[in-house]
């Protein structure tokens, strides 16, 4: 039986190391953190929603970015402190503008296959993660916001997603609680939220009755490979302890391009940091007042997400700011302040707020496929749709592993092909 290791205990690392074990290979996961899901897998929007699936390889988001550059509470941030990561990153994400088009209906038909895998990995391992399927409803204060969706509910529509244009009175019938005006919206009945933290523990216990060796608490000091095999250097008490294994799959999030430069390969990564709040609806009268549909608001760049009946997670905005993880008053302050103008109801005196670093790619495709090295391979950089896409690119990595090195092989459910990126 061949031995892979898995790098990161996000989301992407523990449904790699459950769509291997189900491939017949013994597995060992390694992840810094006591547990699973503590970083970027904490407490993101919850949306799982291919009609998110716009890539941001357009001018208007470099209009829209340097409008805001001075704006410490607007949608987009970024830091004007020029650094070589930064630049080369901008510079590759202008270069992939023009595969706007063919980009965000490749990740719509991803975000689709996503969705069947997922729901059916829940069902038979038994994981309650939240999961409510009530469609995702975009919403447009003006014209120009509205028009610009028509044009990607086009490419959606390629990619296989249905999704269909409302009325105000129409939005106001699919989700009564929303206040104030707007020009209209865009509705996707077949998208879905959950929990991600409670849904990657819950696959994570699966994965270790699969029998996958999950090592929390690791410290990953280094990785190398001559070709034929990996190995992971972890930092001990004791000193440092290498490892060797047949395979390894890096899904380390922001980290990731560090241990690539490590195993020869570059995958540029860039850590985009986003906000939640986490509202506890703790009286019957915010029960009341908040959404029960999940809601993305285009022009604030803000989503909701209904968690069981005594949450309320809202979530957005992007920040380029190097690794910087500090959770700033001035850009929770915009999603407090959007709960109250948009659900006026709802009480915000107990709030949760958070701040993740997103691994983005420049084209805003995830990384998934082989290394340089034969026995290296990659899945990550799925910057704001990771937990969309977690389970459909893990089985692509389960493929791409399968074909490489080989193993007593476990029936896994069909799905659609997928090429590697």
């Amino acid at each position: 039986m061949k031995t892979i290791a898995v790098i990161g205990g996000g989301i992407t690392g523990i449904t790699t190391a459950y769509a291997l074990a189900r491939r017949g290979f013994a597995v060992t996961l390694f992840e810094k953190h006591r547990y699973a899901a503590m970083e970027t897998s904490f407490a993101n929007g919850g949306q799982l929603s291919a009609s998110n699936a716009e890539v941001w390889n357009h001018w208007s988001t470099l209009i829209k970015g340097l409008k805001w550059m001075l704006k410490s509470d607007a949608p987009l941030l970024v830091n004007p402190k020029p650094s070589w990561h930064k630049l080369s990153w901008f510079a590759e994400f202008i270069g992939s503008m023009p595969h706007y088009r063919q980009n965000t209906i490749e990740t719509a038909r991803l975000a689709i296959a996503a969705r069947e895998h997922l729901f059916a990995w829940a069902e038979e391992e038994g994981i309650d993660f939240d999961l409510k399927k009530a469609g995702i409803l975009h919403i447009y204060r003006n014209k120009a916001g509205f028009d610009h969706a028509g044009k990607v509910s086009e490419l959606l529509a390629l990619g296989g997603l249905p999704r269909r244009a409302v009325t105000p009175d129409e939005m106001r019938a699919i989700e009564p609680t929303l206040a104030g005006q707007y020009y209209g919206g865009y509705y996707t009945e077949c998208d879905s939220t959950g929990d991600i933290h409670l849904f990657t523990n819950g696959l994570a216990a699966a994965a270790v009755r699969l029998g996958v060796e999950c090592r929390y608490g690791q410290d990953v000091k280094g990785v190398a490979t001559n070709g034929k095999q990996a190995s992971v250097v972890l930092g001990t008490p004791g000193g440092d302890e290498t490892l060797e294994f047949d395979g390894l799959v890096v899904c380390a999030g922001t980290a990731s391009r560090a241990l690539a430069v490590q195993l020869g390969d570059r995958v540029n990564i860039y850590p985009v940091k986003g906000y939640s709040i986490t509202v506890n609806l703790n009286d019957e009268a915010s029960r009341a007042a908040a959404p029960t549909v999940s809601l993305l608001d285009d022009e604030t760049k803000l989503v909701t997400s209904r968690l069981g009946d005594h949450r309320l997670r809202v979530a957005g905005t992007a920040e380029f700011n190097g690794y910087n993880r500090d959770i700033r008053a001035d850009r929770i302050r915009p999603l407090v302040d959007w709960v109250a103008e948009c659900f006026p109801g709802v009480s915000t005196q107990s709030v949760v707020p958070w701040a993740g670093l997103r691994p983005m790619m420049p084209n805003m495709m995830p990384k998934v496929g082989r290394g340089s090295s034969p026995c290296v391979f990659y899945n990550t950089g799925h910057g704001h749709l990771g937990w969309t896409l977690s389970a459909i690119t893990a089985d692509m990595i389960g493929d791409v592993v399968m074909q490489s090195l080989g193993s007593q092989a476990t029936p896994v459910p069909s799905r659609p092909q997928a090429t590697p990126a």
